[in-house]
């Protein structure tokens, strides 16, 4: 891609950046929160798409990740008195270390035996996190004191969301990003051409880690409450998953897309469809699978609506 085209999405991304931010004061509570919870499915998206489709390891238990930060954040601000955005940072260092740590073991695992190996590790998780009375506060969770917190957490995440599109946008067009590519297309022919597939594919699940963690903390002082069943829910990183595939995975442009219509779509089939909307949600999901298998970025360049440059 040449410079001027990755500085048109810079100037592109700036300017999104400005409208976010200028947003809050016009915005209703409710929309508030929706827009914050765009933001964060933006992020998780963005991040499963890392080692899900730039490196091709399907994860089915990301949410780990999400719930290491949640709890990170939560017991060093009830517990000891931290700042909510100090502890963060300390989610993301967690969150890097447990990556590390059950990277190296998982991802020697391949297909549906990764995929098994980080939902069973995600539920392990969450069973830790339900016993360990003395560290989680066990299955009554964790209250935040309460307070105003709509605007900040709005920024927060308006913040790590621009960050992760950056980073994402920065391994999408990178040479560390063609040889999660090379992997993800061939691992044995990647190994074969010199590529040390197990420090890239553990740097990529790393990565992928740090930012979910810090949407988690983000969140938990949102709703200003947590437990295990509600920051280890599985659902989320299906979620991930979904949106992922519905933009388009293996792109940067895809998970923000699939984030933005998919969330919208569950809003609206919640508010419209209080008894059935998982069933409008499930059938909507099957349609896209059905119709544009490679995503609504892959349909678009098959069209000729938009040229493969232009979206990855």
């Amino acid at each position: 891609m040449r410079r001027s085209e990755h500085l048109r999405n810079l100037v592109a991304l700036a300017a999104l950046g400005l409208v976010l931010a200028l947003l809050p004061p016009a915005l209703t509570v409710y929309l508030r929160s929706f827009a914050l919870f765009t933001m964060m499915y933006v992020v998780l998206a963005l991040s499963w798409n890392i080692i899900s489709g730039f490196t091709g390891y399907t994860s089915f238990g990301h949410v780990i990740f999400y719930g290491i930060g949640s709890y990170t954040c939560a017991i060093l601000v009830d517990d000891h008195g931290w700042h909510w955005l100090v502890t963060l940072l300390v989610a993301a260092g967690v969150a890097a270390a447990v990556g590390i740590v059950l990277g190296y073991p998982v991802l020697r695992l391949k297909g549906p035996y990764f995929a098994i190996a980080m939902l069973g590790a995600a539920e392990g998780m969450r069973v830790i996190a339900t016993v360990w009375d003395g560290l989680t506060h066990g299955g009554l969770g964790i209250s935040f004191p309460s307070t105003e917190n709509s605007v900040s957490t709005y920024y927060a995440m308006l913040v790590l969301m621009l960050v992760t599109i950056v980073v994402a946008y920065v391994v999408g067009h990178s040479r560390f990003g063609i040889r999660l590519n090379a992997i993800r297309e061939d691992e044995l022919a990647a190994q074969a051409l010199g590529i040390n597939t197990t420090a890239y594919k553990l740097t990529a699940f790393t990565l992928s880690a740090v930012f979910p963690a810090m949407a988690g903390g983000i969140q938990a002082y949102k709703v200003l409450y947590i437990d295990p069943p509600s920051v280890f829910l599985v659902q989320i990183t299906i979620a991930m998953a979904l949106m992922s595939m519905l933009g388009g995975k293996g792109t940067v442009i895809g998970p923000i897309v699939g984030a933005v219509l998919l969330y919208t779509a569950q809003e609206l089939t919640w508010v419209n469809f209080p008894t059935a909307h998982l069933i409008a949600y499930g059938l909507f999901i099957v349609v896209i699978a059905r119709f544009m298998p490679r995503g609504l970025v892959g349909f678009a360049i098959d069209r000729g609506w938009a040229r493969k440059g232009m979206v990855h």
